[in-house]
């Protein structure tokens, strides 16, 4: 399912990055390359409304093509100018918490889940991975499994006492 983020929408809500920082678009396409990697080469479309215009080269890959408006105002319009033109709405996913972006989608069947939730997601993918082996280890064993590795191991606990 391809994403169309509201850029710094969700910058905003993930406390790592700081949107006064020069590299914020950059930190947050590095999070979302992340992200479409972990998803099987998912395709992610990040709108962004401030920083330098143009076809940023440097940020696009891995799954992630950004994209920058001349200003705030030209974000919106471009947002909605690409919820608009999508062909399979079942298929995308839009990202903003910013109303109009989120009513003109809805408007169009196309679900939208709102930024919060989104950086909830992303601040995941930090979080280490633990395995099914590694859950099971962690419980203490039952007075029977204690009982029967001792008998596995040939302990005699009545020998040990004399």
């Amino acid at each position: 399912m391809p994403i169309l983020i509201d850029g710094h929408n969700l910058i905003g809500q993930i406390p790592a990055i700081d949107i006064a920082a020069p590299d914020d678009e950059a930190r947050l396409v590095l999070l979302l390359r992340r992200y479409a990697a972990r998803r099987r080469g998912r395709k992610v479309v990040v709108i962004f409304d401030r920083g330098v215009y143009g076809r940023p080269g440097n940020l696009n890959g891995y799954g992630v093509e950004a994209h920058f408006a001349r200003s705030p105002a030209d974000a919106d319009a471009e947002l909605i100018r690409r919820i608009r033109a999508v062909r399979r709405r079942d298929e995308w996913l839009v990202v903003t918490s910013d109303r109009a972006v989120a009513g003109e989608a809805r408007a169009r069947g196309i679900p939208v889940l709102s930024s919060q939730e989104f950086a909830r997601r992303l601040a995941a993918l930090d979080q280490p991975r633990v395995s099914v082996h590694e859950k099971i280890s962690e419980r203490p064993l039952s007075a029977a499994e204690v009982e029967e590795w001792m008998r596995f191991f040939g302990f005699d606990e009545e020998a040990e006492e004399e």
